[in-house]
């Protein structure tokens, strides 16, 4: 009987029944009391995003897994502390952290919110060095500004760890081939491939793509490891989230299609040559899922060859995991990048999207040169080498050999498991070197690095929106706008980056895109807080403070650790001059990112307002610190500078704003108001004629150089250069003080600020 209620429990939780589910696991409970159903029930509790039962069920539990859930409960109801003895009693100063990499990470997060970046810092790097994997680490390591180069991290020691754990301790089939009996999420029960074909699809549609490929599994064995027959040996084939492929129209394939074990017919071997042995109907539906990023552009050339050396190695897999009556999927199907950018026509498709300005992505045609790869396996190695990872003499034996692990009803061959790892910590490394060049803000690199990426990677939403915010801290909108198009319409479903593409429509004064976007994120999904932030630059933008904040206020009421939120309360609060909260709100955001350098950024501006110029400087200096490639953090923190009668150091300041933004007339505005304090009117001058060619209608520019020339006493140039300026309609304030400086052209010694 306890069997079969935990198997009809996962059954409802595989199927996301979380009230069936909990209902099913409490008489199971009630039946058979015992710390590991209690684990299910707080599991199922915790999928069913009631964190506050699960932290119920197991206060005061004792076995490592138990804390480990109880923890994630506690840090869901933000109650870190708690979380911390979890994962750390006090009595036991030597315990290890549960959950291996999961509990570290876990553990990493509390001391981060708890403002001990060290320790942070120093769990994030050991839950990567126990599962090199484990992406979500790196993240963080970036986010803090303390990650090592990707090269580092997913190299050579990271390829033998991955090695070590699949390898030489003989767990093939249990730790890559089947679900983590731990979490207690998914039974081992075997189903014929009928039943699989509808529950495992409804499973697959409510999965967000990046969810199944953080969390896909394959099955060898049953539930007490015994092999599955034929029929049942396509129960857990995992793809990825089909809903591309029917927003683009192409009706999604039964997963018990998708491979057909034709026993000793099926293809063992690897074959190197351009058209593929398998048969079509494996490949066709693969190639569909995995090319998710291309499905509305090639939709109608999805059954093509191109990924011809992964079909091979899934064909040699399923033919020999029939004769062992098991299945195995082909993994993830990545490949390395020197396969797309080694061929002509997509090297041009590369140099293309790095020169891609004003020029529309989406018309980038790619078709013919996927005609014309080639594929060979020794590229793999020839990429590995040339990322910086040389497989060890061991490896390369085994590889010769064909060496092969078998367990648990599964044969895996142990060249594959070396090339696989090799191909996935290629991926690993380029998507993570352009991660942490973005979060250190050199956003060129990052963009270059990206373009590194095979074409299906590279059109993902997940990159797209990083290659969006690396144009947007670039200054440069339109090249933003474009990729933030981009990766709506390859993930029209997620919210990454929404936010930020938001400020983009912001600032290109985008009101009717912006509102649309704002309506889209609402519809999809009202408890996200980038649905709120696009909602409330929608109002910022029509000069609706009072709405904008409380927008903003929704996103932080939200997720409190949203740092953009905060940071967006704290510029609205300055736009209604309530400068107290504002500097409350920007306080908030520092306490969730510390490397927030907009909210240093909006401190500095209200102490400038306020006068208080040694304030101002301190904070406008830690965000260039931060972001020492931001030509407006500098032009301020020259300003401040200024202001404090520094005015040489100023000017330095100037000239690296000026460098390192060529297009911003800011900097060079402000160099000649410092260069006329210092009354070096001719430099300032000079700089003005400058500025006039990057913003010829600008009023201002023309004031200040009336007032140069008033200085110089050229009282007609002055009259004239006050002229251009009253006809370029300057604002109502400007016009009085133009006015006021003509009305006292003839009175000596005037030192007004126009």
């Amino acid at each position: 009987m306890e069997a079969i209620l935990r198997d009809c429990v996962q059954h409802s939780l595989r199927d996301f029944m979380y009230r069936n589910a909990i209902f099913l696991c409490e008489r199971l409970c009630a039946e058979y009391p015992s710390e590991t159903n209690l684990q299910l029930l707080a599991g199922c509790y915790l999928q069913s995003n009631q964190a506050y039962a699960a932290y119920h069920i197991l206060k005061g539990t004792q076995v490592a897994q138990s804390r480990y859930l109880f923890a994630i409960s506690c840090f869901q109801m933000d109650l870190l502390s708690e979380a911390e003895a979890a994962l750390c009693p006090v009595n036991e100063p030597s315990a290890e952290v549960p959950n291996g990499a999961a509990g570290h990470y876990l553990l990493g997060l509390i001391y981060r919110y708890t403002d001990r970046r060290k320790s942070a810092i120093h769990h994030f790097k050991q839950a990567l060095t126990i599962d090199p994997s484990m992406w979500a680490a790196y993240e963080e390591l970036c986010v803090l500004g303390s990650a090592e180069e990707a090269a580092v991290v997913f190299g050579e020691a990271a390829s033998l760890s991955i090695q070590k754990q699949y390898l030489h301790h003989g767990l093939a089939s249990q730790s890559l081939l089947t679900l983590n009996e731990d979490c207690n999420l998914v039974s081992g029960r075997n189903f014929s491939s009928e039943d699989v074909s509808q529950r495992q699809f409804k499973h697959m549609q409510g999965n967000n793509i990046r969810d199944v490929s953080a969390n896909s599994h394959v099955i060898l064995g049953g539930a007490s490891g015994q092999p599955m027959n034929g029929s049942s040996s396509l129960s857990f084939y995992n793809t990825p989230s089909p809903m591309p492929m029917q927003l683009s129209g192409v009706a999604p394939p039964a997963l018990c299609r998708m491979v057909q074990p034709n026993g000793p017919n099926m293809s063992t071997g690897t074959d190197s040559s351009p058209r593929s042995t398998v048969n079509s109907t494996i490949q066709a539906p693969r190639r569909k899922f995995v090319d998710e990023g291309k499905l509305r552009k090639i939709s109608s050339r999805l059954s093509f060859d191109s990924g011809n050396r992964r079909s091979n190695r899934l064909a040699a897999e399923a033919g020999a995991n029939t004769n062992a009556s098991a299945s195995m999927t082909a993994g993830n199907g990545t490949t390395n990048s020197s396969k797309y950018l080694g061929s002509s026509k997509l090297s041009s498709v590369a140099r293309s999207l790095a020169n891609r300005k004003g020029q529309p992505w989406a018309n980038e045609n790619i078709d013919d040169g996927m005609r014309n790869e080639t594929f060979d396996d020794s590229r793999s190695n020839t990429a590995a080498v040339a990322s910086g990872f040389t497989p060890s003499s061991d490896n390369r034996y085994l590889e010769q050999e064909g060496t092969t692990l078998s367990g648990s009803g599964g044969i895996m061959n142990v060249s594959r498991v070396v090339t696989g790892a090799s191909e996935i910590l290629s991926l690993l490394r380029t998507l993570g070197e352009g991660y942490r060049l973005s979060c250190l803000y050199r956003c060129q690199d990052a963009l270059d690095v990206y373009l590194k990426l095979p074409y299906k990677h590279y059109n993902t939403g997940w990159v797209l929106s990083q290659v969006g915010k690396a144009y947007c801290e670039l200054l440069e909108y339109a090249e933003a706008d474009r990729a933030f198009s981009l990766a709506r319409q390859a993930s029209p479903y997620s919210l990454e980056g929404m936010d930020i593409y938001s400020t983009v429509l912001y600032h290109v004064k985008e009101d009717m895109k912006l509102s649309y976007l704002a309506q889209e994120l609402i519809a999809t999904d009202r408890l996200a807080p980038q649905s709120w932030v696009a909602m409330g630059n929608c109002y910022s933008l029509q000069k609706d403070h009072e709405t904008a904040l409380k927008n903003f206020q929704r996103a932080v009421q939200l997720n409190s650790r949203f740092t953009y939120a905060h940071t967006l309360c704290g510029h609205e609060y300055v736009a209604l001059e309530d400068f107290e909260n504002g500097i409350k709100s920007y306080q908030s955001a520092l306490r969730v990112d510390a490397r927030h350098y907009n909210s240093w950024y909006g401190l500095g501006m209200v102490y400038h307002r306020q006068e208080k110029f040694e304030f101002a400087e301190h904070h406008f200096r830690t965000a260039f610190q931060i972001n020492p490639r931001s030509s407006i953090i500098m032009t301020y923190l020259g300003q401040a500078l200024h202001a404090l009668k520094r005015s040489e150091e100023a000017l330095v300041i100037m000239d690296k704003a000026i460098i390192a933004d060529k297009k911003n007339p800011l900097p060079m505005y402000q160099k000649a108001n410092i260069l006329m304090s210092l009354e070096r009117f001719d430099e300032a001058l000079a700089v003005l004629e400058e500025v006039k060619e990057y913003s010829p209608r600008e009023s201002s520019v023309y004031a200040l150089m009336g007032k140069i020339y008033k200085r110089r006493n050229m009282h007609e140039k002055a009259m004239l250069h006050f002229g251009f300026a009253l006809d370029l309609k300057p604002s109502a304030t400007d016009v009085a003080t133009i006015k006021a400086a003509i009305e006292k052209l003839h009175v000596p010694d005037e030192d007004d600020d126009v």
